[in-house]
């Protein structure tokens, strides 16, 4: 395939990512692409650089080696005014939910369209209502986020991640602390919402249910690189051990229970002898 048409399947595409701290090695000649209008997931091990990966989308952390294109554009390259108006045509969902605890849901969701549009009051009025009506939550506009419960905090989260209509929303650990019910909502929202829009989606999480069901396109990272990519289907059924161990959730296999060190007797003893 061309590098033009590469371009076009394809919003992002990582090159030989290599980013450490110190001797700390995260990503080793990391290789991805996120297929555009499609639900691409993240997953690995706790501390695998699944959420720092992200931050490499946006340009908040630059790699040692290697390149990272949104749409064709060097994204490391870009000066800060550019990189500002890159970031508009992306959404992101924290965690954290990361809701301004001060204002109104209403306000909460108008916000970026307040500071990056020129949009009058009216205008973003109804698209904030708008917004709302898509994540269910239109009747809450004038609820403080401390009125919220975690399930509806994510999705005015959720509702402000797509107020600019951006080409990219990331979700990083969208379904965290979630009860069933609350859960099964976020998934059919991630879904209908990516398929509705035609938005591209990056899902960052280590449920490996959850995230299999809404993924078109699974990357599962490890030791610095992508351990295994492929379809749900072709990840579940996976012959690579250390595949099957996460998607099965299987506590022996090739990621070890015990951090390095060196043996508990020379620990336990070296001072002694």
């Amino acid at each position: 395939m061309s590098e033009t048409n590469q371009n076009q399947a394809h919003l992002i595409q990582v090159d030989k990512l290599v980013f450490g701290y110190g001797e700390r090695l995260i990503f080793n000649n990391i290789d991805m692409v996120i297929p555009r209008g499609k639900i691409s997931v993240i997953m690995g091990p706790s501390g695998c650089g699944k959420s720092t990966m992200l931050k490499f989308f946006g340009g908040s952390l630059r790699p040692q080696a290697g390149k990272v294109r949104f749409d064709g554009i060097s994204v490391p390259d870009l000066k800060r005014e550019q990189l500002f108006q890159l970031r508009k045509r992306m959404g992101m969902m924290f965690q954290s939910n990361a809701l301004l605890t001060d204002i109104s849901v209403f306000e909460n969701v108008a916000f970026p369209l307040r500071e990056h549009t020129d949009m009058s009051d009216s205008l973003i009025h109804q698209l904030v209502l708008i917004k709302l009506e898509m994540v269910g939550l239109r009747g809450a506009r004038d609820l403080m986020p401390a009125e919220l419960s975690g399930g509806m905090a994510r999705r005015v989260a959720l509702a402000r991640a797509i107020a600019l209509d951006p080409d990219l929303v990331m979700y990083d650990e969208p379904f965290t602390g979630l009860d069933p019910i609350s859960m099964g909502v976020a998934i059919k929202l991630i879904k209908k919402l990516n398929d509705a829009l035609g938005i591209t989606s990056v899902v960052v999480t280590h449920d490996v249910k959850e995230g299999a069901s809404i993924a078109d396109y699974i990357y599962l990272l490890g030791d610095g690189t992508v351990v295994g990519h492929g379809a749900p289907e072709q990840m579940l059924s996976s012959s690579n051990d250390q595949v099957h161990q996460f998607m099965n959730g299987l506590p022996d296999g090739p990621v070890a229970f015990h951090y390095p060190a060196r043996a508990i007797r020379d620990d336990l003893l070296g001072d002694q002898q």
